[in-house]
């Protein structure tokens, strides 16, 4: 980047933050906004004012981290790149979030060492040592170990710790999550209900985030001492509270605008229970799946009538907003061949295709939130190894090329049969065991859930490893993946239409 074009984007910035007081300003302070490179993220407490003397902003642990050390409230309750580099320099690599526990590439690391803490400062990924299942259906070997900790001993009954390195997941929109974790490791109880009982899902999801808070202040913040009940109903409460969303974009102006639903308000009030819009067509109240599962700008097709937003940038509001609504509707309705997902093509749900025809909705669509409305977790190739001639589809291949992926162990799987021929034995390379690390299955290798969607401009890197630095590379690596053949222009409007989330 330029010194002109820095300063440019500073400016940028300097202007939606104060646009963005001025905002909160103006809502009596209902809600705190912030700026993120593309417009406004807002979130709304509906607990009322944010405690900054809550328990999620309390050292629990014996290592000065708090809940919001990773959780941070202008970077999407996550936490990206720029700002983490930031805060290493400035606090000469010494500020908690960069505890060698899992704040770097392998827990011996030195203090202020950048190079032991790449994957942090790089892609925003925290090491996360999980124990592999002693009975797992599959075996587990090491062929790439870059830091030296891919796969260690623990020292209790010849059981090994797996290294795998993920991005925090954001602390907010909780109320619309259907597993905990990228690989669901902390819901046992979320959704147990068959009849959509309100009460039993909601009694469940807050079990496994109490549950969640009690094993982040053990690992995470080397907790000697579990939380006290009142400590963590109020972190989960305070997190349960939260709704963010984009509530304004750089060109389109307010994204809930000329009837648009953008923001958190809306958000707030969208309706949700585990298995609503079920592709499969779980839905408890019997509701037949609706591709159709975003909804927010579709008052804006016609460029959102900008004719009353006093006059500024009429051409440049109008194209912009008939681009997110464009996008929106290629989320709806763009067609994609569906073919060696974990989770869909060895579904009985779905009679095991070997392909078939989808959209970004079969995936994504609890409507107008973006994550699957029940646990669904899939393996589209993210955790495919990029290392050359380990990779054997090339539809993977071509789609991992799109990304900037972060240098992490591989592992070599043996032992199962391919979930898509039966019986046929399989191996192959991974750099994230999934939902297996927990369960032992060879069903559930590679297998991740998909994020909700809500507020993605404030939280880049994408993926649970981070290696989609953009949204466009994200929407690329789609692309290729499921051959989807979109145009320049179509993945320009894919791309805005993801930033007004």
């Amino acid at each position: 980047m330029t010194e002109r074009n820095s300063w440019v984007g500073m400016a940028s910035i300097l202007l939606l933050s104060l646009a963005a007081r001025a905002a909160w300003a103006h809502d009596g302070g209902r809600s705190d906004r912030s700026a993120d490179p593309t417009g406004i993220l807002q979130t709304i407490n509906s607990n009322r004012r944010t405690d900054p003397d809550g328990a999620f902003f309390q050292s629990l642990g014996t290592n000065g981290r708090t809940c919001a050390t990773c959780h941070v409230a202008d970077q999407g309750m996550s936490m990206s790149p720029p700002q983490i580099n930031q805060r290493f320099e400035q606090s000469r690599g010494r500020d908690p979030l960069f505890n060698p526990v899992d704040g770097a590439n392998c827990p011996n690391a030195r203090s202020g060492d950048a190079a032991a803490r790449s994957l942090l400062l790089s892609h925003g990924l925290i090491r996360i040592a999980l124990n592999l299942p002693a009975k797992a259906e599959f075996t587990v070997s090491v062929v790439h170990d870059p830091y030296g900790c891919a796969l260690v001993p623990t020292g209790v009954n010849g059981q090994m710790a797996l290294s795998t390195y993920r991005r925090p997941l954001p602390s907010t929109n909780l109320r619309f999550l259907s597993a905990v974790m990228w690989d669901g490791r902390e819901s046992p109880s979320t959704p147990t209900s068959a009849l959509n009982d309100e009460l039993t899902d909601a009694a469940n999801l807050i079990a496994d985030l109490t549950q969640q808070a009690i094993d982040a202040v053990a690992g995470h913040s080397q907790g000697t001492m579990t939380p006290s009940k009142k400590q963590l109903a109020d972190i989960v409460n305070f997190e349960m509270g939260l709704t963010s969303a984009q509530v304004f974009d750089r060109l389109a102006g307010p994204l809930d605008g000329r009837d648009a639903l953008g923001g958190a308000a809306a958000l707030a009030a969208e309706n949700y229970y585990p298995g609503i819009n079920d592709v499969l067509g779980a839905d408890p109240n019997h509701i037949a799946f609706d591709e159709t599962s975003m909804t927010l700008y579709a008052a804006w097709e016609d460029g959102g009538n900008p004719y009353h937003d006093n006059g500024r940038d009429f051409f440049a509001r109008r194209q912009a907003r008939s681009d997110i609504a464009a996008g929106e509707v290629l989320f709806n309705t763009a067609s994609m061949t569906i073919s060696a997902v974990r989770g869909l093509n060895d579904n009985a749900a779905l009679d095991s295709p070997v392909s078939f025809k989808g959209t970004c909705t079969s995936c994504h669509d609890s409507p107008n939130v973006g994550d699957h409305s029940l646990p669904l977790p899939l393996d589209i190739g993210v955790a495919h190894s990029p290392r050359a001639g380990l990779e054997n589809d090339p539809n993977i291949r071509k789609a991992i090329a799109q990304l900037d992926e972060p240098d992490l162990p591989v592992f070599l799987i043996k032992g199962c049969s391919s979930p898509f021929s039966a019986g046929q034995p399989v191996s192959f390379y991974t750099t994230d065991l999934g939902k297996a690390t927990s369960s032992g299955l060879c069903s559930d290798l590679n297998r991740l859930k998909g994020p909700i969607l809500r507020g993605l401009a404030a939280r880049a890197p994408y993926f649970h490893n981070g290696s989609a630095a953009t949204l466009m590379q994200a929407v690329n690596f789609y692309n290729e993946r499921f051959s989807m053949s979109l145009t320049p222009s179509q993945k320009r409007q894919l791309v805005a239409f993801l930033n007004s989330l």
